[in-house]
């Protein structure tokens, strides 16, 4: 991938709370996609989910469903997604830098079980689409 592109799938990571992993995946990055309107999709690997969506909420809140915001807020967030769902949190549909993009944040822990154990399966299915894994420091 080339070094542009490198730096603009990293420079979202500036606008969101540290995370310890970071991977886009999907047909965005394939060579031969010529459709630049497409939605990137990442995969943010944080150590502690609510500690994480409570510092984005007051960073980005308007990347959540607004009823999540008024409803319970980053303890909402995190017991949906592990509880009802597969220990992951998606923000779809943000616009950033003119481009639309949806990610999803996991806890570490979860996201190493999964790729090791097929635990859930959902994050290991989502990662035999293209990946790429953005050169950049440990923690922004």
């Amino acid at each position: 991938m080339e070094n542009e592109k490198r730096a603009e799938l990293v420079s979202f990571l500036k606008a969101v709370p540290s995370v310890e992993f970071c991977c886009v995946y999907g047909s965005t990055l394939h060579p031969n996609n010529k459709d630049k309107s497409a939605m990137v999709d990442y995969i943010l690997g944080v150590p502690d989910p609510l500690q994480w969506h409570s510092q984005n909420l007051k960073m980005n809140a308007d990347h959540y469903a607004s009823w999540l915001r008024l409803l319970g807020g980053a303890k909402l967030i995190t017991q949906i997604a592990d509880e009802i769902g597969v220990g992951v949190h998606f923000n779809s549909f943000v616009t950033w830098n003119d481009k639309m993009l949806k990610y999803g944040v996991v806890g570490m822990h979860d996201l190493v079980q999964d790729m090791l154990n097929w635990e859930r399966f959902y994050l290991s299915g989502r990662l035999q689409k293209p990946v790429c894994l953005p050169d950049f420091p440990l923690f922004f």
